[in-house]
């Protein structure tokens, strides 16, 4: 397993990007699948870098869950590669200068694994992003994905979408970190709002590309306005930004208090632990 490096990418806009031609289109939409046994919707990862996406951009941006049933045994991540990939089929029909974000969590995260070709286990399952649709496609984040345990991430292992995925491993995830240290707490609690502002952080230096090229920039005569506080608390200070706003910056991340609540977690059921098969596998979520 290759060590893990957030990267902490600093990114100012100084006047509101231009919307969609469409009065009814976003100015992005993110598409995410939540993780194993949370209720129908984002879940927590997905809403907290929808929330981030939001607080950092003051865009209109909306959020398309994946519909499918994220149940204990994985067996219907096809379902959700399937509807994923005609949600983007659909946006790219009715509004397609809006960019598009896919993310996922846990589970979620290995129906992204599909939706961009690539293949965990050898044998590439579901629904597949044809090559036609990669430019609507702005950014890929994902969280816990089992993926990373074989040195498969998007970002590495994606021909189509690759060059613009970021797949965040917090080290103390069994899901997705082999080795010593970890815990389950680091898979449920581990990721808002560290990792989510950090995503979010990644794809809005993304859409200001995506939307760089489709429209001409043109800077505010009232410059840029304020930006709301963050509904999930201040992130922890890391490091001075490096130079480059894409150049990665090692932040050190630590596993959360296992007897503690998190703060940041809006109350909803706790994703359910792996399955241990028995040859003594780990079955991801």
């Amino acid at each position: 397993m290759a060590a893990v490096v957030l990267w902490a990418v600093p990114v100012a806009i100084t006047s509101p990007l231009p919307v969609a031609l469409a009065d009814d289109c976003p100015d992005a939409e993110v598409i995410f699948a939540r993780g194993t046994d949370e209720p129908a919707g984002l879940g927590r990862v997905g809403q907290a870098l929808v929330d981030s996406l939001r607080q950092q951009t003051g865009m209109n941006i909306d959020a398309y869950p994946v519909n499918y049933k994220a149940s204990l045994f994985q067996l219907h991540t096809d379902d959700g590669s399937e509807d994923a990939v005609s949600q983007v089929k659909s946006m790219a029909g009715k509004c397609p200068n809006t960019p598009l974000v896919l993310g996922g969590y846990s589970q979620g995260a290995s129906v992204m694994d599909i939706v961009t070709g690539v293949s965990v286990d050898g044998l590439l399952r579901g629904t597949s992003l044809p090559a036609t649709y990669a430019d609507n496609v702005a950014a890929v984040v994902t969280f816990g994905n089992v993926a990373d345990r074989t040195n498969k991430p998007i970002s590495s292992s994606s021909a189509l979408l690759g060059a613009k995925a970021l797949d965040l491993c917090n080290p103390a995830d069994p899901i997705c970190h082999a080795g010593p240290g970890n815990d389950w707490q680091g898979h449920t609690q581990g990721y808002v709002p560290d990792y989510t502002d950090q995503a979010a952080s990644f794809v809005v230096s993304k859409l200001v590309g995506a939307r760089a090229s489709t429209y001409p920039s043109t800077p505010s005569p009232y410059g840029s306005a304020p930006l709301a506080p963050s509904p999930y608390g201040p992130s922890p200070s890391g490091p001075p930004y490096a130079p480059s706003p894409y150049a990665p910056s090692p932040l050190t991340a630590t596993a959360p208090d296992a007897t503690a609540q998190s703060p940041y977690l809006p109350p909803s059921p706790t994703p359910s632990a792996p399955l241990l098969p028995a040859d003594g596998s780990i079955t991801y979520h």
